[in-house]
Parts: C-alpha cells; sequence; structure tokens
C-alpha cells in the first residue's frame, strides 16, 4: 500500500478532508471516543523552527489516543551534523510509524518524504502550514457550518499561512479574496491555478466585502526579523481592525493562527472581540491533528 503524507492539503481528497474534519469534531465533543487507536505507535518530531501550538498539540495528541511522541531538535539528530535528509528519511522511518518535520524550505519537506516508509506531516514550512488549515476549517465548521460557497478575506502577507488558504479555498470550496501590499504576493503559479476562485484585492475594505471569515497573521514570520522595520511599513494600511471588521458579513468570524502581535496585524479590540475564535482555533489545532494522525496511520 501506499505511504500517504500530509506536505500540502492537496496530498488528501475534500471528502477524505470533510472525515477528518467530522472526525475532530466528534472526538472533541466526547472524548471517550479516542480510546488507545495509536497504541503503541511513536510519532517522531523534527523541529528546526521553535513551535508552541504545534508541539504541545501533537504531543498530547499522540499521549491522548495511547501513542508515545519523540521530539528531536536540530542538535538531537544526525541532520544537524550533515547527514543527509534522504539517508536519515531511510533510516528514522524503519523505526517510528508517523513523522511531523517543521523546517524552512518546503523543498527538504519533499525530500524527505520520497525516502520515507511512514506518512510525514508538515508541521510548517516556508511555503504551506496545513495543520493550522484543518484547525481554521474545523472551527468554522463548528461556528458557522460548511465553509462551502462563502467568502473568505485573508488580509496581510502572501506567505505559507496564505498559501495554505489558497488550497483550502479549492479543496473546501469557498471564494479568496487576498489583501497583500504589491510585492507581497503568494507564488504565481498557486495563484493561476486557482484563478476561478482566489483573487488579489489590494484594498482591504474591498477584500472583506461580505466575507464570512476574516484571517491573518503576524507581518513578519520566523527568518524574516531583519525585514520587521519594512514590512510594518507597508502593512501599516493592512491592520485588521473593528472598522475593518464592520465591512464583513454581519455574523463574520475573525481567525489568526498565533502567536498574534496586538496593535500591528491585528488591533487588541479585534483579537478578544466576541466573533474572534482564536482560542477554539488553538484548541483545535489538538482535534484537527488527533483526527489527522488516526487517519495517516490506520492500519
Amino acid at each position: 500500500m501506499t505511504t500517504r503524507h500530509f506536505l500540502t492539503l492537496l496530498d488528501l481528497e475534500p471528502t477524505e478532508l470533510h472525515q477528518i474534519i467530522h472526525r475532530a469534531i466528534a472526538l472533541k465533543k466526547s472524548p471517550n471516543l479516542r480510546g488507545e487507536s495509536l497504541k503503541n505507535k511513536t510519532l517522531a518530531m523534527f523541529f528546526e523552527k521553535s513551535s508552541t501550538r504545534t508541539r504541545v498539540s501533537f504531543e498530547v495528541a499522540m499521549n491522548q489516543l495511547g501513542g508515545s511522541a519523540l521530539f528531536l531538535s536540530p542538535s538531537d539528530t544526525q541532520l544537524g551534523r550533515g547527514e543527509s535528509i534522504e539517508d536519515s528519511a531511510k533510516v528514522i522511518s524503519r523505526m517510528v510509524d508517523v513523522i511531523t518535520i517543521r523546517t524552512f524550505e518546503h523543498e527538504k519537506l519533499q525530500r524527505f518524504a520520497e525516502h520515507s516508509r511512514v506518512p510525514v506531516i508538515n508541521a510548517l514550512t516556508d511555503g504551506y502550514h496545513p495543520c493550522q488549515l484543518l484547525a481554521d476549517m474545523q472551527t468554522f465548521f463548528e461556528h458557522r457550518g460548511d465553509i462551502a460557497g462563502k467568502t473568505v478575506a485573508w488580509i496581510g502577507d502572501g506567505y505559507n499561512m496564505c498559501q495554505s488558504y489558497i488550497n483550502a479555498a479549492k479543496q473546501f470550496d469557498f471564494t479568496l479574496n487576498i489583501a497583500c501590499p504589491e510585492g507581497f504576493d503568494p507564488d504565481a503559479q498557486l495563484l493561476a491555478e486557482n484563478a476561478d476562485r482566489v483573487h488579489i484585492v489590494r484594498d482591504p475594505v474591498a477584500a472583506v466585502k461580505d466575507a464570512s471569515l476574516v484571517t491573518t497573521d503576524v507581518w513578519a514570520s520566523m527568518g524574516q526579523e531583519e525585514e520587521q522595520r519594512i514590512r510594518r511599513e507597508k502593512f501599516q494600511p493592512y491592520q485588521v481592525t473593528r472598522q475593518l471588521m464592520a465591512e464583513a458579513a454581519p455574523d463574520a468570524l475573525f481567525m489568526h493562527c498565533l502567536p498574534a502581535h496586538r496593535g500591528e496585524e491585528v488591533s487588541a479590540e479585534v483579537l478578544d472581540a466576541p466573533d474572534s475564535v482564536v482560542w477554539d482555533e488553538a484548541e483545535n489545532r489538538l482535534h484537527a491533528q488527533m483526527a489527522l494522525l488516526e487517519f495517516l496511520c490506520a492500519d
């Protein structure tokens, strides 16, 4: 049987993604369903980037499903001392049941997966963050029902989170308006492939019109700290404020993958408002990833 990986949302069919989300909702509502579906299974976690939500949610998910998780930083493995990605993948995938990788270049993740015997999960790269999108979609489903046919507004940098929202627009059948400054667009090929449902709208007010979901991320992601001053100037008109949220649909939700910089990409007023579901969204990383791990590790 071919090994299934989860490097982007496109690695699974829309029906499979819906299956995972509905399972995540069920696991959240009824903890007794968890049982020991991953008993004697081991997750290896390779993190080149620091993390709070991703690391905690994956470790807890494995624990609650009866398995175990092994955390490895670059200093803990031969990968950090020059062993090739290919060789590391061949060795480690003979010893564990599933692997998550949080790294910079998406291409490194792809190379690892090509040589792994077990499922590899993208725990964030510079290109995509699909596990966060599972949690985001679960959160929308819980609060508003199916997102199909809705409009989503992405405000900010066309980086990994934005690119995962482009994939989500295709897989979950919604329209995506992206408001970002010139020079910070998502991948041009990805935009072209989804031109039927994804639109660059420079004006954030126009982007959020009739949107059922407004979402954003920090202006400078990990690895972009040196650009912080320039980015702050460029992105200032793209802050999500109460005034901007008022232009969206009356029942619009606000999401942010966190951590948030209050007063930069989002005002504190928006982050703490009743229509902000960022805390549910963060919690749902646990439940969505439990469902994903079950799906990928199913015998």
